[in-house]
């Protein structure tokens, strides 16, 4: 070496630069895997805080929100493609390293976000957040799947149809196999039944909000939107859509809690328990799993017009809290209470309608919150039937003679739905009930394909909707 060469300077370090939008998508995938958390609760904090800071824009927030949910519904398929592309096992790579090259591979695949700069991106937050030398691993892995598009890698990672079904339908649409066996017997039919819930579950759901009745109407809340921005609920007479979606918290009605954000398959259940006809008493009403709130503020509304009186009960506090937050302002009489409905502290027959929607896996939202599949395990399903019957069964001992009981889940396994409502009226595990099933489909008006009855199951695919359970009983004796 001479002596120039020796005089030359090193060149210098660059410092990597931070993309305020893709770390901040990062920071929330971390936090959904490490905390448990949900993205649906994570994301809007963390959000809040970089309009704040002037980070961000609507555009910034639509594509981290993209990236957030992008990454974590397509997981099963892209941790699929990262896997053909490394000589490791999927299990080795650390989870950080993982969530980076996921979301590099929603940006190739699951975007039109031009392949240089998603690489360029995700190889920069590399740097950033896992250092040069794993920067590198991520530029090499995202470059060989720059090789094919999406089309591509699901023929080359999944198995053929005709060979496994349910394996083949869980890479290309990112469910877990167990969940995809499960939601295949509870809808029946052949391929195309299934691939279209399955397609639903990956798309993003529109925001719903209801006007609570005598609070609110749907006339003030399109007014609020806008007509750009405001559809006409498809099932639900309180429901309103956010065409472009946008924030709920901002409109007035629902900073008063007289309109909330909700599903219309939660309308729906809570609008046709109260339609049921009750001869003789109704003036006793019960939402005995009430948190987080949003079916027993309808509930509270419809009941207040009859005049009519809510109890709210939930067992957890911070929910009770919740469920308080969301009847505040009602009308009309209503009380919320912390109170387990295995071991209520009302007396038998004190109520004339009942609504438990109790516990359960989440599967029928899994588009909401697209987290849950990877979490859940067919196991857990054990751990939720004793509790399933024993609020139904006490439920059926706390509504009069004559009086209606709704059991309600937002899961479609049958283990969750009709096979509890089964076990209670048989006995099996406790004493036999004498209650007699009321027909719910009459009861949600317009409504297409509910089925044979007499409980109602509610699909994505089919009512846009979660997919909401909803069997009716009536106390016989």
């Amino acid at each position: 070496m001479n002596d120039q060469q020796r005089r030359r300077p090193a060149k210098p370090h660059r410092r990597p630069k931070k993309d305020p939008v893709r770390f901040l998508a990062f920071e929330a995938l971390r936090a959904v895997d490490e905390r448990d958390a949900y993205a649906n609760l994570v994301l809007p904090p963390l959000l809040k805080k970089a309009r704040a800071k002037g980070d961000f824009d609507g555009r910034d927030a639509a594509l981290a929100t993209e990236l957030v949910y992008g990454t974590l519904r397509r997981q099963g398929t892209y941790d699929a493609i990262v896997a053909a592309c490394i000589d490791r096992p999927l299990r080795e790579v650390d989870p950080p390293v993982l969530d980076v090259l996921n979301m590099g591979v929603h940006q190739l695949l699951g975007t039109r976000i031009p392949t240089h700069a998603a690489v360029s991106a995700s190889v920069e937050l590399a740097r950033v957040v896992l250092g040069e030398g794993r920067a590198k691993f991520v530029n090499a892995v995202l470059r060989k799947v720059t090789a094919h598009d999406l089309d591509g890698w699901v023929e080359k990672v999944a198995p053929p149809y005709d060979e496994d079904a349910e394996d083949h339908l869980a890479v290309v649409h990112s469910h877990p196999r167990w969940i995809v066996s499960a939601l295949w017997d509870a809808l029946g039919g052949g391929r195309a039944g299934i691939e279209d819930l399955l397609e639903a579950d990956n798309e993003r759901p529109e925001v719903t909000l209801v006007a609570r009745p005598g609070r609110s109407t749907t006339e003030e809340l399109v007014k609020a939107l806008g007509e750009d921005n405001s559809l006409p609920g498809r099932w639900s007479p309180y429901a309103v859509r956010m065409a472009e979606g946008g924030e709920p918290g901002a409109l007035e009605a629902v900073r008063e809690s007289r309109a909330g954000v909700q599903d219309e398959g939660s309308q729906l259940v809570a609008a046709a328990l109260a339609a049921v006809p009750v001869e003789g008493r109704d003036t006793r009403w019960l939402d005995g799993c009430a948190g987080p709130g949003g079916k027993a503020a309808l509930l509270a509304a419809l009941a207040a017009e009859r005049g009519a009186t809510l109890l709210a009960a939930e067992k957890q506090p911070h929910r009770a809290r919740l469920v308080e937050r969301a009847l505040a302002g009602n009308p009309g009489p209503y009380q919320v209470i912390t109170a387990d409905g295995t071991r209520p502290p009302w007396l038998p027959g004190t109520f004339d309608r009942i609504l438990m929607d109790v516990p359960c896996s989440g599967l029928g939202a899994l588009r909401r919150r697209p987290e849950s599949r990877w979490r859940r395990r067919a196991e857990d399903l054990e751990a939720f039937a004793p509790l399933q019957r024993g609020l139904l069964r006490e439920a059926l001992k706390a509504v009069r003679v004559g009086g209606v009981v709704g059991y309600a889940t937002c899961s479609p396994h049958l283990a969750e739905t009709r096979v509890v409502v089964e076990d209670v009226l048989k006995g099996r595990g406790g004493e036999p009930v004498e209650a007699e099933w009321i027909d719910a489909r009459p009861l949600l008006r317009g409504v297409p394909a509910l089925g044979e009855g007499p409980d109602v199951q509610l699909w994505p695919h089919l009512h846009g909707t979660d997919a909401m359970y909803l069997a009716l009983l009536r106390r016989t004796g």
